[in-house]
């Protein structure tokens, strides 16, 4: 079994009849690692991580989780994974207790050995005393923050979690990112946290992968990737052509790189004070109307702009990707 890594694919493949959902990815997650997951909604990321936690069989390639072959040992895979994914599958009409309890006895915990478990998870997620309330009482974050509880309650090596914050509130948010970090920190478990929120990338991953058309388009921290930008980005948001805009810029000298996208040109460079006047002239010379310029660092959102095309909020419905394997599973 190889120790060093939590998580591997190689050349990892999954086809729905015509469609090449995930086509080629290779992945190589440490121990003990906060790893995020990008991608436009219909990219590839919720097919690779059903296949992570062995309810998706590749059609090509190979993956071991946990130091174990996710195809010839699924169920000692199983057993060493959690996974809270984004529709948590919990009962209204029993208490948090009752719901831990019975995960446990489902990983062959012993009452007393859950019971353990559930205090020291309470100690780690907030849920107080809502433990002994109905299910059906709790706000969404409780029943995100008690999804993570469940998913940790068997003690595993490596947990999926599957966008935790998506449709939270702020503050909701803030509680389940430091959660989060608790339990990579403190507990030393691994963590693939696929979202649709940049900043909590930014905020929670050690390592980023993009994934655009099923294929791993980027991977490193969030510093190396936005610094592959430049230290400085100019934005400005155009009316008209586009390419005139581009070609208007290219011009200057010191500009690291212009790209447009739609009405959107994004300009690098390493040091953007200095040269957001001369961005403005350029583009007035070229006949190209501006609604705005600005300045600022770069983001993970403007790495996400140059890979895939798009800001990540751009993307397609959340259900669209789910939606083409139903319809295309007939097919493999």
């Amino acid at each position: 079994m190889d120790h060093t890594y939590a998580i591997t694919t190689q050349n990892l493949v999954r086809h729905f009849g015509p469609v090449k959902a995930v086509d080629g990815v290779d992945l190589a997650v440490h121990k003990g690692e906060l790893f995020g997951f990008l991608g436009p909604n219909g990219a590839g990321k919720t097919t690779v991580i059903r296949m992570l936690i062995t309810l998706l069989a590749p059609t090509a390639g190979s993956i071991t989780v946990a130091g174990y072959d996710a195809e010839a040992q699924p169920q000692e895979v199983r057993l060493r994974i959690g996974a809270a994914l984004q529709e948590a599958a919990l009962d209204n009409k029993q208490t948090g207790r009752e719901l831990l309890r019975l995960q446990g006895k489902l990983y062959g915990l012993s009452r007393k050995q859950a019971d353990q478990r559930i205090t020291d998870l309470m100690d780690l997620i907030d849920i107080g005393e809502a433990m002994d309330r109905l299910i059906g009482t709790y706000s969404g974050g409780m029943k995100r923050r008690l999804d993570l509880a469940a998913a940790l309650v068997h003690n595993p090596e490596v947990l999926f979690l599957d966008e935790p914050t998506t449709g939270l509130d702020p503050i909701s948010r803030a509680r389940v990112w430091e959660e989060i970090r608790h339990v990579n920190r403190q507990m030393g478990v691994t963590i693939f946290l696929t979202t649709q929120y940049l900043e909590e990338a930014d905020a929670l991953a050690d390592r980023v992968g993009i994934i655009n058309r099923g294929k791993l388009a980027a991977q490193g921290t969030p510093a190396e990737l936005k610094r592959t930008l430049g230290s400085d980005v100019i934005v400005a948001r155009i009316e008209g052509d586009a390419a005139a805009a581009v070609e208007a810029i290219k011009g200057i000298q010191a500009i690291e790189g212009v790209e447009a996208h739609g009405q959107e040109v994004t300009v690098s460079v390493s040091n953007g004070a200095s040269l957001v006047s001369a961005v403005a002239l350029a583009l007035n010379q070229g006949g190209v109307r501006v609604h705005e310029l600005t300045l600022r660092t770069p983001t993970l959102d403007d790495v996400f702009l140059q890979v895939t095309g798009n800001r990540l909020q751009n993307g397609a419905s959340a259900q669209q990707e789910a939606e083409v394997e139903q319809k295309t599973a007939a097919h493999t």
